[in-house]
């Protein structure tokens, strides 16, 4: 689930309510599909803040390599957040909460009720991400960077280098 720097950058971050600035969200549209746009604007405001950030500085780094599936990947890592609906405080108490009882815990927790379902529901996002992308259409690429993007490199499926690229721009 990230390391203490990025985890406390993205808390701060997370801070400021509203999405991402008007330009961001022009060039969002017209970088995603009208489905993973959908999906896009249902993401808490923050997730789609940090999302633009990501794609920018893949973008940046990838130039041409920089694809409409890759910039999705880049947009759309987290989507799986959005069916948990927990804010600022839920995210920091699920984040906790993975840490004390392992994220092993999910999969009984999304099976509760009420905030511990939310819980596991949030630490479950990679796969639920991954699920929601694939109804939606995405390209086979850009729904396994959501499934993988938590994983290690050695367990990443797709190609090496723009794996490389999302995970150190996602700052994860």
């Amino acid at each position: 689930m990230g390391g203490f720097w990025h985890l406390s950058r993205r808390f701060v971050g997370s801070l400021r309510p509203g999405g991402p600035a008007e330009a961001d969200r022009v060039w969002v549209e017209s970088t995603l599909s009208g489905t993973e746009y959908a999906l896009w604007r249902r993401m808490y405001g923050p997730d789609r803040r940090h999302s633009v950030q990501v794609a920018r500085e893949a973008k940046r780094r990838l130039g041409p390599a920089a694809t409409p599936p890759v910039l999705a990947a880049a947009l759309l890592h987290d989507v799986g957040k959005i069916d948990a609906a927990l804010g600022t405080w839920g995210r920091v108490i699920a984040t906790l909460s993975a840490k004390v009882a392992g994220a092993d815990m999910a999969r009984l927790w999304v099976r509760g009720r009420g905030f511990t379902r939310k819980v596991g529901l949030y630490l479950l996002h990679p796969e639920i991400g991954a699920d929601l992308l694939e109804i939606a259409g995405s390209d086979p690429l850009t729904v396994a960077w959501a499934q993988d993007h938590h994983k290690s490199a050695d367990a990443w499926t797709i190609e090496s280098e723009i794996a490389t690229v999302l995970h150190e721009a996602d700052d994860d």
